[in-house]
């Protein structure tokens, strides 16, 4: 016997590069260009010799009370990723595949191989839209982000209720990591009262510009989140240090400065992919803060690395259907101002190029 064979063989994720040059402009990891609140920042004596609340319950109840739900309805943890991992382990149990998008966030079918989860991806659609009625089979629970990663893609409300409605057996994962980010109205949030199956995950990484605190939440039913609380101080009760829990308190509190940032971002958005389509681009409608693009005369490859080698990082994606396509993260409108000139005066790519 040896100890080799029983390693758990895995395909890792693989996170998207971190530079250590601060001079690159860095569109390739979703991070808000923007700095936090002011109010984050504010001097606090942290007990740092001292273990942090295991329930966080400032935060929790900071969380609790923005959204207009009740604490016991509110999961916090390591970011995102931490939470959603924990919700795999907690729910995806049975037999039956899990099912997602074959596009979609790639950590889904690296948890589901770590826990051992039977999974089954679902294609989307042509125009790399989720369709609804492709999650309404037999099935060990449901996960999916809203609006969709790397595409950037909304879907509708009604469509979300589709899926929540076809599996009252199973638990719904709604991950809307970039929410934020879509026209208000748009979060699943609001469909809670009505499905206690439906749990809906954020994270603070995106809009709130605090990806290096690592916190994420979800809420969903009382029943849900104890089940999810109850794995959690099975395996690791203080997932939450003490500055991630004052700092992130004191964001949800400046909600002023939150959703001006949220606002430029957007704009500048908007106004950079019609800057990409000026250049004969082929941009998805994102509601997000990047956006999912390639050019039909200059392979995706060709752009990613002509523009690394300049000191711009974008994202490119080597699998089929998206190898086309760069993810560009939106960032101030002074760096998307170089990237459409680097775009302009290097791959030859020229206003109005295709419709003359």
């Amino acid at each position: 016997m040896n100890w080799r064979e029983y390693i758990r063989p895995v395909t890792p994720y693989v996170p998207g590069e971190q530079p250590r040059d601060n001079r690159v402009i860095k569109l390739n990891t979703n991070e808000n260009p923007y700095p936090p609140s002011p109010k984050v920042m504010e001097p606090y004596d942290f007990p740092l010799r001292k273990y942090p609340d295991p329930t966080a319950g400032d935060l929790v109840q900071a969380i609790a009370d923005y959204h207009g739900v009740d604490k016991e309805q509110v999961f916090v943890g390591v970011g995102s990723d931490d939470v959603l991992g924990m919700a795999f382990l907690t729910f995806f149990n049975s037999d039956l595949p899990i099912l997602f998008p074959d596009i979609s966030y790639s950590f889904y079918p690296v948890w589901a191989e770590v826990f051992q989860i039977p999974c089954r991806s679902i294609p989307v659609t042509e125009d790399f839209t989720i369709r609804a009625e492709d999650y309404l089979g037999e099935n060990g629970g449901v996960v999916f982000p809203n609006p969709n990663a790397p595409t950037g893609i909304l879907l509708p409300k009604e469509n979300v209720k589709q899926i929540l409605d076809g599996n009252r057996d199973s638990i719904v994962i709604v991950d809307e990591a970039y929410i934020d980010f879509a026209p208000e109205g748009s979060s699943a949030l609001s469909l809670l009262p009505e499905y206690d199956n439906l749990l809906v995950v954020r994270t603070f990484s995106k809009s709130r510009s605090m990806a290096g605190l690592r916190i994420g939440y979800a809420i969903g039913s009382r029943e849900v989140i104890a089940a999810m609380q109850a794995v959690k101080y099975s395996y690791n009760s203080y997932t939450m240090n003490q500055p991630s829990i004052v700092w992130g308190v004191r964001s949800i509190q400046d909600d002023a400065y939150f959703r001006e940032m949220v606002q430029k971002i957007v704009a500048t958005r908007e106004r950079f992919t019609a800057a990409l389509q000026d250049m004969g681009f082929r941009v998805l409608p994102s509601a997000t803060n990047f956006v999912f693009a390639g050019h039909p005369s200059v392979p995706a490859r060709e752009i990613f690395e002509k523009a690394r080698g300049n000191g711009i990082f974008f994202r490119y994606f080597s699998q089929p259907r998206v190898c086309d396509f760069l993810r560009i993260t939106i960032g101030t409108d002074e760096e998307m101002d170089q990237v459409i000139r680097f775009l302009r005066e290097n791959l030859d790519i020229n206003p109005k190029k295709l419709y003359h």
